[in-house]
């Protein structure tokens, strides 16, 4: 079983092919751009993925020479279940604090 960390970096790359809509799919160099980490890591991410089925490479139709990296029905039911846990633990601690302080919070960080 991956570690925290490990499957925080995934959650991570899944979520970025999440936030980009059916089919969840984006080339490396997006990916890259909204994790921000080096080409070199997305490629061992990628491949690590890979290995757990979470997402496929294959060709990238508009070139040849390209590659995208799509999310797989695996990746899409780890990283729902993610956000969902998320979702869960955020309303949990929101729930702690009163209307004005929650509101507080809000205009905070807007």
């Amino acid at each position: 079983m991956p570690q925290r960390d490990e499957v925080d970096r995934i959650v991570e790359v899944l979520s970025a092919l999440r936030k980009a809509g059916a089919p969840y799919q984006l080339s490396p160099t997006a990916l890259v751009q909204q994790t921000m980490v080096s080409s070199g890591t997305m490629t061992n991410r990628i491949d690590r993925m890979v290995t757990r089925k979470l997402v496929e490479r294959r060709t990238d139709p508009n070139d040849g020479r390209g590659v995208i990296v799509m999310m797989t029905a695996s990746g899409r039911e780890r990283v729902d279940e993610a956000i969902t846990s998320l979702v869960h633990d955020e309303t949990a601690l929101l729930s702690r604090m009163s209307p004005a302080e929650q509101e507080r919070l809000s205009s905070l960080l807007r």
